[in-house]
């Protein structure tokens, strides 16, 4: 049933106004964008000390510009130029000549009604998750290391958030733990040079769930490279223009997320658009970001209708980004899609190797998730995997600033490419340990130091944060039995009982073929009575995603002792990130425990 938004408009629009006026206080020495998104975050935080209304009340903000937008369209207008569909040569069996049959553009765009839902119910519901197990304990003296990639997508806790806000549970395999805890800040120190193009930290402090076992916190933050020295931009927009993608929450807002990148482009960045659905199709041949009026006219006219052909539309759009391919610059397709490949190559491992093949030509990938109903999540993680690039989940207007303005840098630049982590445990210190997340970045051992194996890239300025949780020798918290024929683990030969781990970490410099190691030992006498508020922050996040999975390793900790240790590290939380997460927790308690008393996060 509809939930009614009335009893929470007024509380609404008094929190906003507070929100602007504080924005407009304290942000005097932002520039206009940050103050600008700043104002949004802050409004934000007002929805989510509004009430038991908050979430929605994004949505219905979001509905408020929809409509502005609408009147605007009806206004008189110059006439429409005609569709832009060019022609591109063709030529058998390469990605440099792809024939062009036609593309999606339309004149004159019907105006949507003017009080229709931001978001459209779809009659069935066909998204694709792929399914992972937890991480399971490791005995130390069994296998001592763990090796995994590193991963900075954020797609998953997005799009939980979007299911929340709409009422509706996640499935577990739409949760992957390390998407919900590298969605978050957490302050971790940067290197002091870019000769060491990133700095890693560790932090060990008691589990929260189980005070005999211990949290091991890995942070890893890029070195930020100022916005003035990112070199020139060659971007391919590959927009889905597909008759799946006629939703509110899909097209229009894939053109919504699109405008707010395009006004911060530099007249070095040079901009092409490509779209597909039963054809592939060049819409804007590269243009430099001078011509911004040029780009906006192009992406305006977009309309969505057909199949779904995705696979002519990747090889085009990396046929234009070779044309236009910048040397020693940022060279990336930005995939704007639902996932819903229905005709042409389909088969998502073919799609994978496509892709695979193309990141050797120094072109990345960044696919971005949108809408509803037949999202296919594991289509669009994967594909930014394989790419050699990341993946977000764009659910909201202020959503899509976070991800194409406020951390552009950071996806457009990459600092070090294939970085892996590999902690050896000291069999005398660590009886057990578990890795929470990262199930689809682990790694064999062999694979650290092999150069031809693949990994995760880090941008400027990105951060990454693990969390592993291990059981100290002696402490009665191990979830294992003895076996019947094994032999304790003695400390004979295991290395330094003072060492708790050994961390390795290996990286390549943007194009060089030969990784290089740093490492460090972490000690037991790092082991703090209390973790910090950033530590403390990430373990209530790791412990979210874990409850709505099931909750089956945070032992007997509740929603509400969730919220509480969210709530006593709440920080400066200058976006209202922090504080939306706390909305979600009330509303995922709602959802799995319902006849349970609400947790109030209010003041």
């Amino acid at each position: 049933m509809q939930r009614s938004h009335q009893p929470h408009r007024l509380a609404l629009a008094l929190g906003f106004a507070l929100a602007l006026a504080a924005c407009s206080t304290a942000n005097r020495n932002l520039s206009d964008s940050e103050a600008e998104a700043a104002a949004d975050a802050a409004a934000a935080s007002a929805d989510a000390a509004a009430g038991s209304g908050k979430l929605e009340t994004r949505r219905m903000r979001e509905a408020a510009a929809a409509k502005a937008q609408v009147a605007r369209a009806l206004a008189p207008a110059p006439p429409s130029p005609p569709p832009a569909s060019v022609a591109y040569q063709t030529a058998q069996s390469t990605l440099d000549r792809v024939e062009v049959t036609g593309s999606r553009i339309a004149g004159n765009m019907a105006a949507p009604e003017l009080y229709a839902p931001v978001v459209m119910p779809q009659p069935s519901n066909t998204e694709k998750y792929a399914h992972a197990e937890d991480n399971p304990v490791h005995r130390t003296s069994e296998q001592p290391v763990s090796t995994f990639s590193i991963d900075v997508d954020t797609g998953s806790y997005s799009n939980v958030r979007r299911m929340l806000a709409d009422g509706v549970r996640p499935p577990a395999d739409a949760v992957r733990a390390e998407e919900f805890i590298n969605y978050f800040d957490y302050g971790h120190p940067a290197p002091i040079s870019r000769d060491i193009p990133f700095r890693v930290t560790t932090e060990l402090a008691p589990a929260p769930w189980n005070g005999k076992r211990q949290l091991l916190m890995i942070g890893i933050k890029g070195y930020d490279v100022p916005k003035a020295e990112i070199p020139p931009a060659n971007l391919v927009f590959l927009i889905d223009t597909s008759g799946s993608m006629d939703s509110p929450d899909k097209l229009p807002l894939v053109k919504d997320s699109l405008r707010q990148l395009i006004k911060h482009l530099r007249p070095q960045d040079r901009v092409s658009m490509v779209v597909y659905a039963g054809s592939a199709g060049l819409v804007l041949p590269p243009t430099t970001g001078a011509q911004r009026e040029d780009i906006l006219e192009a992406l305006d006219r977009l309309d969505a209708g057909g199949s779904t052909n995705g696979g002519d539309g990747i090889r085009l759009a990396y046929a234009m980004a070779k044309q236009a391919y910048i040397r020693n610059g940022v060279n990336r397709v930005i995939l704007a899609t639902d996932g819903d490949f229905n005709v042409g190559t389909v088969d998502q491992n073919a799609l994978e190797t496509l892709v695979a093949d193309q990141r050797k030509s120094g072109i990345a990938l960044t696919t971005l998730g949108f809408g509803q109903g037949n999202y296919n999540d594991e289509l669009a993680e994967k594909l930014a995997d394989v790419g050699d690039g990341n993946h977000a989940y764009i659910d909201t207007a202020m959503e899509a600033r976070k991800v194409l303005v406020q951390e552009m840098g950071s996806t457009l630049l990459t600092i070090a490419k294939d970085v892996k982590i590999q902690v050896e445990f000291n069999p005398a210190a660590v009886a057990e340990y578990r890795l929470i997340g990262y199930e689809n970045r682990v790694l064999r051992r062999e694979d650290f130091a092999n150069d031809k194996v693949d990994a995760g890239d880090i941008g400027a300025g990105h951060e990454v944060t693990a969390l592993y949780e291990i059981t100290p020798v002696g402490s009665g918290a191990e979830r294992l039995p003895e076996l019947r024929y094994g032999t304790a683990a003695t400390t004979a030969n295991k290395g330094d009982a003072k060492e708790l781990a050994h961390l390795r970490l290996r990286y390549k410099r943007p194009g060089e073929d030969t990784s290089r190691l740093i490492e460090t030992p972490i000690l037991r006498s790092q082991l703090a009575a209390k973790p910090g508020e950033p530590m403390r922050f990430a373990v209530s996040v790791a412990a979210f995603a874990d409850a709505l999975r099931g909750g089956k390793q945070i032992g007997a900790w509740s929603w509400n002792e969730i919220a509480s240790a969210a709530k006593q590290s709440l920080g400066a939380d200058r976006w209202g990130q922090r504080r939306e997460f706390l909305a979600l927790v009330e509303q995922a308690q709602k959802l799995t425990e319902p006849e349970e008393v609400a947790i109030h996060v209010s003041e």
